[in-house]
């Protein structure tokens, strides 16, 4: 019987391990620079935890519902899009400078952040650095985020056109089933 793969490999998708890594600065980032009673720490965090929330939520639903892991793995882009402008938001508002998409600091932080997915290693990282350096840094990884979640997208919209739904895969099974007996 060739339906109900069971999915919920997320944790071997780059794209979840940036997000882990995100996530991980981003809770050190507002527990660290946001003033304590300030209501962006909680949206900071959440919508970072609802980013890599749902990618683990879509994939494990994807056995049952390609709709679903389509649904919510787009909710983490948004969710991740949102944090993007809190951290653009955070520099604007303080007068600090947002580093250019071309800069050398935007291509340095690209590339470790292509080698490394251990979340512990980018927190003790960003403890060495200002504000303005882990806003950028993190806003550089969640345009990298963007990139891999737009990709990861197509792929199961492709899947999804080439093989189907749940159901178009049981009936699948079902006569295959029929005919071999």
């Amino acid at each position: 019987m060739d339906f109900l793969k069971q999915q919920g490999h997320y944790q071997d998708l780059k794209v979840y391990q940036l997000a882990t890594c995100i996530f991980a600065i981003t809770y050190h980032f507002a527990h660290t620079y946001l003033e304590r009673n300030d209501r962006t720490i909680d949206q900071m965090v959440q919508a970072a935890r609802s980013g890599k929330q749902n990618i683990a939520e879509g994939s494990v639903a994807a056995s049952t519902s390609r709709e679903t892991e389509i649904k919510l793995t787009n909710v983490a882009k948004a969710s991740m899009h949102e944090l993007r402008i809190d951290y653009e938001d955070y520099l604007l508002t303080r007068g600090l400078e947002q580093w250019d998409k071309n800069s050398d600091k935007v291509a340095v932080t690209k590339k470790f952040c292509r080698k490394h997915t251990d979340a512990k290693e980018f927190v003790e990282a960003m403890k060495q650095r200002s504000p303005e350096t882990v806003a950028n840094i993190a806003i550089t990884m969640l345009h990298q985020f963007d990139v891999m979640i737009t990709s990861l997208i197509e792929t199961q919209k492709r899947r999804f056109l080439q093989n189907g739904g749940i159901k178009e895969e049981m009936y699948r099974a079902r006569t295959q089933y029929k005919s071999n007996k």
